[in-house]
Order: C-alpha cells, then sequence, then structure tokens
C-alpha cells in the first residue's frame, strides 16, 4: 500500500494500477476481484477500519468485499442505487439486466449525496452504474472517481484516461453527465478505479475531450 496524499492509500495489485482500491482515513474503497481476496487482506494487516465502501457494485469493485467484510467485521456501504444489486450479489448491465456480480452482502449504509465521512463528501454519479458515487475532498482537491472515467483502458492495461466503453455503462449519457460534473470540480488530485492517480488538469482535459 501506498500513501498518495494526506490520508488515501492506494493498495497494491498485479498488474499494477489495473483495479484499484484505496484507504481514505479509516474506510476501505472497493475491494477488486473475488481473487485479490488474500492480497486485499494481507495489505490491511494491522490496519484499523471503521468502514467499507464501494464506488459501485461492479464484479471487479466488489468481488472481494462479502469475504472481507466478513474476515474484519466491516459494514459495508454503499450508493443508495446500488444497494439492491449488492444485496443480491448482482450487477446492473447493458439494458438494466441484473447479472452475477459477486458474493452477495448486507449494505449497512446507502450513501446519498452530501453524506460525508474521513474528510470526504459523496457525490451521486450515476450512468456507470445506476448508484455510482464518486468521493470528493474539498480542501485539497482529492477525487476518488470510480469509473465514472478510466484512468485507462482496462482491456489492455493503458491508453490514455477515457471514459467506460458504452458497454460497460447501463447509462452511458447519464454516465458522461457524470463525468462533466466532477470535471467542473477541477480537482487537484484523481484517484481512478483503473489507472494510475493522476493530475485533475489531465482529467478535466480528457472530459473536455468527450462529444
Amino acid at each position: 500500500m501506498r500513501q498518495l496524499t494526506d490520508d488515501v492509500w492506494q493498495l497494491s495489485g498485479f498488474p499494477p494500477n489495473s483495479i484499484n482500491a484505496y484507504v481514505i482515513g479509516d474506510v476501505l474503497i472497493d475491494t477488486r476481484l473475488a481473487v485479490n481476496r488474500r492480497s486485499v487482506l494481507r495489505q490491511l494487516s494491522g490496519r484499523r477500519l471503521s468502514a467499507h465502501a464501494l464506488t459501485h457494485a461492479h464484479f471487479d469493485h466488489y468481488g472481494s468485499s462479502h469475504a472481507i467484510c466478513e474476515q474484519l467485521s466491516l459494514p459495508l456501504w454503499c450508493g443508495a442505487l446500488d444497494v439492491e444489486a449488492v444485496e443480491a450479489g448482482k450487477m446492473v448491465g447493458p439494458g438494466g439486466r441484473m447479472l452475477p456480480a459477486a458474493h452477495a452482502h448486507p449494505v449497512a449504509r446507502a450513501l446519498h449525496e452530501g453524506d460525508a465521512f474521513a474528510g470526504f463528501t459523496v457525490l451521486d454519479t450515476p450512468g456507470h452504474s445506476p448508484g455510482h458515487i464518486a468521493f470528493w475532498r474539498e480542501s485539497d482537491g482529492v477525487l476518488v472517481c470510480g469509473d465514472v472515467m478510466w484512468g485507462i483502458n482496462p482491456v489492455i492495461n493503458a491508453g490514455r484516461i477515457r471514459e467506460p466503453f458504452a458497454i460497460a455503462s447501463p447509462d452511458p449519457k447519464r454516465n458522461r453527465e457524470s463525468a462533466r460534473r466532477l470535471a467542473e470540480l477541477e480537482p487537484r488530485l484523481v484517484c481512478f478505479g483503473h489507472g494510475a492517480p493522476r493530475d485533475g488538469a489531465d482529467f478535466v482535459a480528457a472530459v473536455q475531450r468527450l462529444r
């Protein structure tokens, strides 16, 4: 685990930066795939956490959440409109179809716009999933954007900042609106679900290129 800035750490993985999880304050953000459970637990060993929050209910972001919440006795939080999917172990796919995603787990707290923890504020950023949320720290411009934008093309683990493939988002139009909303914040540091953390100016420029 490496510290990115005050009270923000990125967990390591292989390939590096391919699928990310973070710790902000004492809250774990996302858990990557189910096969990453041991790696995530090893990196969290000895760290005192109060909760686990999701950016969104996709298999590559809450794949290990059930096991980690059980092992560490952590309450699970997620965006209000993703609660149904998480508690069913599903994700919303193209056309609104519910697809298998991960081991189901009860949600202890549904997060809404304006909720706050560890110095960050919850922002509703739907589109890539119905209840996708981002975490924003206005005091220093740190943004955990989840998959509103990808820092790379995760299929090839390379490339520039881009929006997710349309097929990966139930509502690409709303996701693009969410991206533009986040760009208007003019973040200083952006932490992606896929890709290395980047300067906020790079993020803003990528959003401005969208047509």
